[in-house]
């Protein structure tokens, strides 16, 4: 039948589980099919894995979750669609070990994800699942590159308007795995990245040709930064935005030319990313939401 695509649903599936690394079954549904019935995404997602294009693990605690993640075969077909053209998976993306190992912290990126994706459903905004990319690289030479946890692409406003913002931010998904001072010591990597000139042996810049960031060969302008804060209490919250505070003081102009928030999981999660639940590095006693930080759109 003309206009019909039979396998949209499933198409949606593998590519979200390609690009987002693993989900569990309740993220799946509510990324891919939340106006159904969970059963309906059981089903496609044990019938993507009678096809050999997906698999899964049971964790056993957190009530024994099914965490779902491509399989060699899947990445490889997905990786073929326009949609996901350019897409860098992990080389263990479909490791069994490797999935359990990374579970905590990448389920939580996952569940960050969505906490956009619901927002944008509720606010009529758009942002599909696909707009959610997960660590895209971005170097800033010398053989080093800074890999956000997501890069984030956003735009205010209904898909059939005109006038809507388009927002572009880097997700960093801290769980308190580190010290405050080695994810506030993330700003520098950033920092470096905004100022980043590629060189090309053999040529200069000349007034015709002139030198260009690094970013700006991919983004009109700098993405915002946002840290999601997890896995810790009130205490370690403050004790992390102090370190980003005194970081981004290092920094000179920084942390005001480009938006740099932060907030808790938990406040993202109760009241959604739009409330004014986000602290400003430059000044944390204030409180905005991501869309409308006070700084230049970006």
């Amino acid at each position: 039948m003309i206009g019909v695509d039979v396998g949209s649903g499933d198409r949606m599936a593998l590519g979200v589980l390609t690009q987002y690394r693993m989900a569990s079954t309740e993220q799946m549904h509510r990324v891919i099919a939340p106006e159904v019935r969970i059963e309906q995404t059981r089903r496609r997602l044990a019938r993507l894995r009678e096809e050999g294009l997906v698999d899964r693990i049971t964790l056993p605690q957190a009530g024994r979750t099914r965490v779902w993640f491509p399989t060699p075969y899947g990445v490889q077909l997905a990786c073929e669609w326009p949609e996901l053209r350019g897409h860098r998976p992990s080389r263990t993306v479909s490791d069994p070990t490797a999935v359990r190992l990374k579970a905590g912290h990448t389920l939580t990126v996952t569940e960050t994800a969505l906490v956009f994706l619901e927002d944008a459903r509720r606010r009529s905004d758009v942002c599909q699942p696909l707009d959610w990319i997960p660590e895209v690289h971005h170097p800033i030479g010398s053989g080093e590159a800074v890999i956000p946890d997501a890069l984030l692409y956003y735009r205010r406003g209904p898909a059939d308007g005109d006038n809507g913002s388009m927002l572009r931010a880097f997700v960093e998904v801290d769980r308190a795995t580190m010290g405050p001072e080695r994810l506030a010591a993330k700003l520098s990597a950033y920092e470096h990245l905004y100022h980043y000139v590629p060189t090309v042996p053999g040529r200069r810049p000349t007034v015709q040709e002139p030198a260009v960031q690094e970013w700006q060969r991919h983004y009109p302008l700098f993405p915002r930064i946002l840290f999601v804060l997890d896995n810790t209490g009130p205490s370690g919250v403050e004790n992390r935005i102090r370190a980003l505070r005194a970081w981004a003081g290092l920094l000179t102009r920084f942390p005001y030319d480009v938006p740099v928030l932060v907030a808790p999981l938990a406040d993202l999660l109760h009241h959604g990313p739009s409330a004014p639940v986000w602290r400003p590095v430059h000044d944390p006693g204030w409180r905005v939401g991501w869309t409308e930080s006070g700084h230049r759109q970006a």
